[in-house]
């Protein structure tokens, strides 16, 4: 059974989600007073299912606090977790009204079946920098400074989109590297660096920034070669559909574009 936590009030956020279930339950609180194009007037009750990338999770928690303020009769729950795990559980069945993928060749396994209603919208994109201990004690400065010997490198698994975009970054580079382990979503790799159970990871930019002082980012020109679009669509057996809607506009709405660009997010 999946573990229940409650902050301020009722609404549930689920920590993972793998190909078919959730794995864990954790709380979060309303705030925020911005309008947006759903804002007022609008009745939206009902819980609403958003299945997002592993690298959204500061950012969407924080419009899921803005959307429940303002639908005081809705409650918003997150599903966090690789964008093909994710993928693979909305093929596989998985009830859920929002799709946010961290690719738009991840979304596309999910419209080629059919399973969106409408065309995804790109509503950020991400780049990846070099995370290492504070304080960089190794002296990374470039990517091939990765392929030095006996330096411990962590990269995401090659199916989820932060893995793709490392191995075309790599590619654009020259830089072959063996890592010590590929993981399955952003928040894993960088978790091997915050641990120092790895030297160093490939990830992006805004998870570096979420870690604060737990790693810190270095900045690569290849980077350049693989920036990610992420696109958003609404589920089309959601089975919220009004909400999914209001949620998705809060997403590409001004207000959602400020505060994922807080978080670190690029415009599309």
């Amino acid at each position: 059974m999946p573990r229940r936590t409650r902050r301020t009030r009722a609404s549930r956020r689920l920590a993972g989600f793998g190909a078919v279930a959730v794995l864990a339950l954790s709380g979060c609180s309303s705030s925020g007073s911005e309008s947006s194009p759903e804002a007022e007037g609008d009745t939206v009750t009902g819980t609403v299912t958003v299945l997002a990338a592993a690298s959204l999770k500061e950012a969407f928690t924080e419009l899921g606090e803005r959307f429940e303020r303002r639908h005081p009769g809705a409650e918003v729950t997150f599903g966090f977790g690789g964008s093909d795990s994710l993928a693979a559980g909305i093929s596989n069945g998985a009830p859920a009204d929002v799709f946010a993928a961290a690719s738009a060749k991840t979304m596309k396994l999910v419209t080629d079946e059919g399973r969106t209603a409408g065309t995804p919208s790109t509503f950020a994109r991400n780049r990846l920098q070099i995370a290492t201990a504070p304080g960089n004690p190794h002296g990374i400065s470039a990517l091939e400074d990765l392929t030095a010997p006996g330096l411990k490198v962590v990269l995401c698994d090659r199916t989820v989109p932060c893995g793709a975009a490392a191995r075309t970054a790599l590619a654009a580079g020259g830089a072959g590297l063996t890592p010590v382990s590929y993981e399955q979503d952003v928040r894993s790799a960088l978790t091997k660096v915050e641990l120092k159970e790895a030297d160093a990871a490939l990830v992006y930019g805004t998870d570096v920034r979420a870690a604060g002082d737990k790693v810190e980012g270095v900045h690569f020109p290849e980077s350049a070669e693989a920036v990610n679009d992420y696109p958003i669509a609404l589920l089309d057996d959601a089975p919220n559909p009004s909400a999914a809607k209001a949620f998705v506009e809060l997403v590409t709405s001004a207000e959602g574009r400020k505060v994922l660009g807080e978080a670190g997010f690029l415009e599309p």
